[in-house]
Protein backbone atom coordinates (compact mmCIF):
# COMPACT_ATOMS: atom_id res chain seq x y z
CA UNK A 1 0.00 0.00 0.00
CA UNK A 2 1.58 3.66 -1.28
CA UNK A 3 1.18 6.26 1.38
CA UNK A 4 -1.80 9.52 0.46
CA UNK A 5 -0.73 12.19 -1.06
CA UNK A 6 0.14 15.20 1.15
CA UNK A 7 -3.24 17.75 0.40
CA UNK A 8 -1.39 20.32 -1.71
CA UNK A 9 -1.30 24.21 -1.20
CA UNK A 10 -1.11 24.73 -4.98
CA UNK A 11 1.75 26.96 -4.83
CA UNK A 12 -0.01 29.71 -2.56
CA UNK A 13 2.58 32.10 -1.95
CA UNK A 14 2.11 32.75 2.21
CA UNK A 15 4.06 35.63 4.20
CA UNK A 16 4.99 33.86 7.16
CA UNK A 17 5.77 37.16 10.01
CA UNK A 18 7.47 34.76 12.68
CA UNK A 19 10.70 35.91 14.15
CA UNK A 20 13.81 34.51 12.11
CA UNK A 21 14.81 32.07 14.76
CA UNK A 22 11.37 30.51 15.01
CA UNK A 23 10.22 30.14 10.95
CA UNK A 24 11.81 27.70 9.40
CA UNK A 25 9.95 24.85 10.66
CA UNK A 26 6.74 26.50 10.08
CA UNK A 27 8.08 27.24 6.11
CA UNK A 28 8.99 23.70 5.54
CA UNK A 29 5.82 22.74 6.54
CA UNK A 30 4.40 24.73 3.89
CA UNK A 31 6.78 24.19 1.24
CA UNK A 32 6.26 20.25 2.21
CA UNK A 33 2.63 20.54 0.79
CA UNK A 34 3.39 22.84 -2.12
CA UNK A 35 3.31 26.22 -0.95
CA UNK A 36 5.31 29.05 -1.12
CA UNK A 37 7.23 30.65 2.30
CA UNK A 38 7.79 33.95 1.89
CA UNK A 39 9.96 35.29 5.12
CA UNK A 40 9.17 38.31 6.32
CA UNK A 41 9.79 38.37 9.99
CA UNK A 42 8.11 41.25 12.08
CA UNK A 43 9.88 40.79 15.17
CA UNK A 44 13.28 39.93 16.58
CA UNK A 45 14.36 38.38 20.07
CA UNK A 46 17.07 39.90 21.86
CA UNK A 47 18.11 39.56 25.12
CA UNK A 48 16.72 41.30 28.51
CA UNK A 49 17.89 44.89 29.30
CA UNK A 50 19.16 43.24 32.63
CA UNK A 51 19.49 39.82 33.01
CA UNK A 52 21.12 40.06 35.89
CA UNK A 53 17.51 40.90 37.80
CA UNK A 54 16.23 37.42 36.28
CA UNK A 55 19.36 35.33 37.54
CA UNK A 56 18.26 36.90 40.64
CA UNK A 57 14.70 35.68 40.48
CA UNK A 58 15.86 32.37 39.54
CA UNK A 59 18.50 31.77 42.32
CA UNK A 60 15.44 32.25 44.71
CA UNK A 61 13.11 30.06 42.67
CA UNK A 62 12.04 27.69 45.53
CA UNK A 63 10.50 30.78 47.21
CA UNK A 64 7.53 31.13 44.80
CA UNK A 65 4.50 28.62 44.63
CA UNK A 66 3.74 29.29 40.58
CA UNK A 67 5.56 30.19 37.53
CA UNK A 68 3.99 31.32 34.95
CA UNK A 69 6.05 30.95 31.36
CA UNK A 70 4.17 33.25 28.70
CA UNK A 71 5.24 32.49 25.60
CA UNK A 72 7.95 30.55 23.95
CA UNK A 73 10.38 32.69 23.86
CA UNK A 74 9.89 33.37 27.67
CA UNK A 75 11.18 29.25 27.92
CA UNK A 76 13.88 29.34 25.60
CA UNK A 77 15.30 32.53 27.29
CA UNK A 78 14.73 31.34 30.79
CA UNK A 79 15.62 28.01 30.95
CA UNK A 80 20.03 28.93 30.64
CA UNK A 81 19.22 31.11 33.19
CA UNK A 82 17.48 28.47 35.34
CA UNK A 83 20.15 26.01 34.59
CA UNK A 84 22.72 27.84 35.48
CA UNK A 85 22.05 27.54 39.13
CA UNK A 86 20.89 23.47 38.78
CA UNK A 87 19.54 20.79 36.48
CA UNK A 88 16.05 20.92 38.39
CA UNK A 89 13.59 23.11 39.55
CA UNK A 90 12.63 23.21 42.94
CA UNK A 91 9.79 20.20 43.40
CA UNK A 92 7.36 22.59 45.48
CA UNK A 93 6.88 24.74 42.34
CA UNK A 94 4.29 24.82 39.84
CA UNK A 95 4.25 25.54 36.14
CA UNK A 96 2.18 27.54 34.45
CA UNK A 97 1.39 28.34 30.59
CA UNK A 98 0.32 30.95 28.28
CA UNK A 99 -1.22 28.03 25.69
CA UNK A 100 -0.10 24.77 24.21
CA UNK A 101 2.97 25.99 22.40
CA UNK A 102 4.61 27.46 25.40
CA UNK A 103 3.77 24.03 27.12
CA UNK A 104 5.02 22.17 24.30
CA UNK A 105 8.08 24.34 24.53
CA UNK A 106 8.36 23.42 28.47
CA UNK A 107 7.87 19.74 27.45
CA UNK A 108 10.61 19.58 25.19
CA UNK A 109 13.04 21.07 28.29
CA UNK A 110 11.58 18.63 30.39
CA UNK A 111 8.87 20.50 32.67
CA UNK A 112 5.68 18.94 32.13
CA UNK A 113 2.82 18.61 33.02
CA UNK A 114 2.03 22.31 33.66
CA UNK A 115 -1.23 24.01 33.98
CA UNK A 116 -2.80 25.86 30.80
CA UNK A 117 -5.78 27.11 29.21
CA UNK A 118 -8.27 24.92 27.85
CA UNK A 119 -9.25 27.05 24.64
CA UNK A 120 -7.52 30.23 24.57
CA UNK A 121 -3.65 31.00 24.46
CA UNK A 122 -4.37 34.31 25.93
CA UNK A 123 -3.70 35.72 29.60
CA UNK A 124 -7.67 35.74 29.95
CA UNK A 125 -7.68 32.22 29.49
CA UNK A 126 -5.33 31.49 31.89
CA UNK A 127 -6.82 33.67 34.28
CA UNK A 128 -9.92 31.42 33.81
CA UNK A 129 -8.69 28.84 35.63
CA UNK A 130 -10.04 26.98 38.90
CA UNK A 131 -6.03 27.69 40.14
CA UNK A 132 -5.86 30.92 39.22
CA UNK A 133 -9.33 32.20 41.50
CA UNK A 134 -9.91 33.30 44.75
CA UNK A 135 -8.67 31.94 48.12
CA UNK A 136 -6.46 29.45 45.65
CA UNK A 137 -4.30 32.43 44.40
CA UNK A 138 -4.67 34.36 47.37
CA UNK A 139 -1.30 35.03 49.23
CA UNK A 140 0.56 32.94 46.88
CA UNK A 141 4.26 34.10 45.56
CA UNK A 142 3.69 33.98 41.48
CA UNK A 143 6.88 34.52 39.26
CA UNK A 144 6.08 35.67 35.97
CA UNK A 145 8.73 34.73 33.33
CA UNK A 146 7.94 36.99 30.31
CA UNK A 147 9.82 39.75 27.87
CA UNK A 148 10.36 43.21 28.71
CA UNK A 149 7.11 45.41 28.07
CA UNK A 150 3.70 43.80 26.69
CA UNK A 151 0.61 43.64 28.49
CA UNK A 152 0.24 43.63 32.44
CA UNK A 153 -3.43 42.21 32.78
CA UNK A 154 -1.94 38.77 34.08
CA UNK A 155 0.03 40.16 36.55
CA UNK A 156 -2.67 43.31 37.70
CA UNK A 157 -5.65 40.67 38.04
CA UNK A 158 -3.52 38.49 39.88
CA UNK A 159 -2.47 40.65 42.68
CA UNK A 160 -5.81 42.13 42.49
CA UNK A 161 -6.70 38.64 43.61
CA UNK A 162 -3.92 38.61 46.60
CA UNK A 163 -0.94 37.21 44.49
CA UNK A 164 2.26 38.37 45.03
CA UNK A 165 3.61 38.54 41.93
CA UNK A 166 7.23 39.43 40.78
CA UNK A 167 8.87 39.50 37.61
CA UNK A 168 11.44 37.48 35.34
CA UNK A 169 12.22 39.73 32.46
CA UNK A 170 14.54 37.26 29.65
CA UNK A 171 14.41 38.64 26.42
CA UNK A 172 12.84 41.96 24.91
CA UNK A 173 11.22 42.33 21.42
CA UNK A 174 12.46 44.42 18.78
CA UNK A 175 10.67 45.55 15.32
CA UNK A 176 13.30 44.20 12.33
CA UNK A 177 14.81 47.35 9.70
CA UNK A 178 13.95 45.34 6.30
CA UNK A 179 13.03 46.37 3.39
CA UNK A 180 9.41 46.09 2.74
CA UNK A 181 10.11 46.40 -1.38
CA UNK A 182 10.41 42.90 -2.09
CA UNK A 183 7.17 41.86 -0.30
CA UNK A 184 5.18 44.65 -2.01
CA UNK A 185 6.92 43.38 -5.34
CA UNK A 186 5.39 39.76 -4.56
CA UNK A 187 2.42 40.99 -4.12
CA UNK A 188 2.14 43.29 -6.84
CA UNK A 189 2.70 40.19 -8.84
CA UNK A 190 -0.19 38.38 -7.08
CA UNK A 191 2.71 36.03 -5.59
CA UNK A 192 0.89 36.09 -1.93
CA UNK A 193 -2.20 34.78 -1.25
CA UNK A 194 -2.17 34.05 2.49
CA UNK A 195 -0.36 36.07 5.81
CA UNK A 196 0.30 34.52 8.91
CA UNK A 197 0.68 36.75 11.86
CA UNK A 198 1.05 34.54 15.75
CA UNK A 199 0.70 38.08 17.99
CA UNK A 200 -0.61 41.86 18.49
CA UNK A 201 2.78 42.99 17.83
CA UNK A 202 3.65 41.42 14.97
CA UNK A 203 0.66 42.70 13.44
CA UNK A 204 0.97 46.20 14.92
CA UNK A 205 4.87 45.73 13.75
CA UNK A 206 3.89 44.69 10.20
CA UNK A 207 1.28 47.54 9.02
CA UNK A 208 4.15 49.98 10.36
CA UNK A 209 6.90 47.83 8.15
CA UNK A 210 4.51 47.66 5.06
CA UNK A 211 3.97 51.47 4.35
CA UNK A 212 0.32 52.44 3.17
CA UNK A 213 0.94 50.55 -0.27
CA UNK A 214 1.63 47.57 1.72
CA UNK A 215 -1.30 47.97 4.37
CA UNK A 216 -3.96 48.32 1.33
CA UNK A 217 -2.56 44.89 -0.03
CA UNK A 218 -3.34 43.10 3.62
CA UNK A 219 -6.55 44.35 3.86
CA UNK A 220 -7.01 42.55 0.94
CA UNK A 221 -5.30 39.39 1.44
CA UNK A 222 -6.50 36.39 3.90
CA UNK A 223 -4.66 36.55 7.29
CA UNK A 224 -4.30 33.85 9.38
CA UNK A 225 -4.00 34.77 13.64
CA UNK A 226 -4.54 32.75 16.47
CA UNK A 227 -6.35 34.56 18.99
CA UNK A 228 -9.52 36.58 19.37
CA UNK A 229 -7.46 39.72 20.11
CA UNK A 230 -5.14 39.63 16.89
CA UNK A 231 -8.48 38.90 15.28
CA UNK A 232 -9.78 42.18 16.62
CA UNK A 233 -6.86 44.22 16.12
CA UNK A 234 -6.69 43.24 12.66
CA UNK A 235 -10.42 44.44 12.17
CA UNK A 236 -9.89 47.49 13.50
CA UNK A 237 -6.48 48.05 11.03
CA UNK A 238 -9.64 46.94 8.33
CA UNK A 239 -8.77 43.41 7.35
CA UNK A 240 -11.41 42.07 5.80
CA UNK A 241 -10.47 38.34 5.29
CA UNK A 242 -9.92 36.74 8.60
CA UNK A 243 -9.26 33.42 9.93
CA UNK A 244 -8.38 31.84 13.56
CA UNK A 245 -6.12 29.06 13.65
CA UNK A 246 -7.21 26.31 16.24
CA UNK A 247 -3.59 27.08 18.20
CA UNK A 248 -0.40 28.74 17.40
CA UNK A 249 0.81 25.33 16.06
CA UNK A 250 2.31 24.60 12.85
CA UNK A 251 -0.22 22.32 12.08
CA UNK A 252 -3.00 23.98 13.10
CA UNK A 253 -1.81 26.86 10.71
CA UNK A 254 -1.22 24.73 7.95
CA UNK A 255 -4.64 23.36 8.63
CA UNK A 256 -6.01 27.28 7.84
CA UNK A 257 -4.28 27.46 4.76
CA UNK A 258 -5.21 24.08 3.12
CA UNK A 259 -8.80 24.78 4.21
CA UNK A 260 -8.37 28.25 1.90
CA UNK A 261 -6.98 25.96 -1.20
CA UNK A 262 -9.70 23.32 -0.95
CA UNK A 263 -12.26 26.38 -0.97
CA UNK A 264 -10.64 28.51 -4.21
CA UNK A 265 -13.43 30.80 -3.86
CA UNK A 266 -12.39 32.09 -0.60
CA UNK A 267 -9.32 33.37 -2.07
CA UNK A 268 -9.90 37.45 -3.16
CA UNK A 269 -8.05 38.79 -5.83
CA UNK A 270 -4.77 41.07 -4.50
CA UNK A 271 -5.62 43.83 -6.15
CA UNK A 272 -5.68 47.52 -4.71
Amino acid sequence: MTDAPLPTLGGLGVLVTRPAHQVEPLCRLIEQHGGVAIRYPTLAIGPPPDPALARARFARLADYDLAIFTSVNAVSGALPLIREQGDTLPPGLEIAAIGAATARALAGQGIAPCLQAAKEATSEGLLALDRLQGARISGQRVLMVRGAGGRTLLADTLRDRGALVEHAVVYQRQRPLLDPEPVLDCWARGAIGAVIVTSDESLRNLFDMLGATGQDYLRATPLIVVSTRTRQTATEYGCRHLLLAQDASDAALTAVLLSLTAHPSSLPGNTI
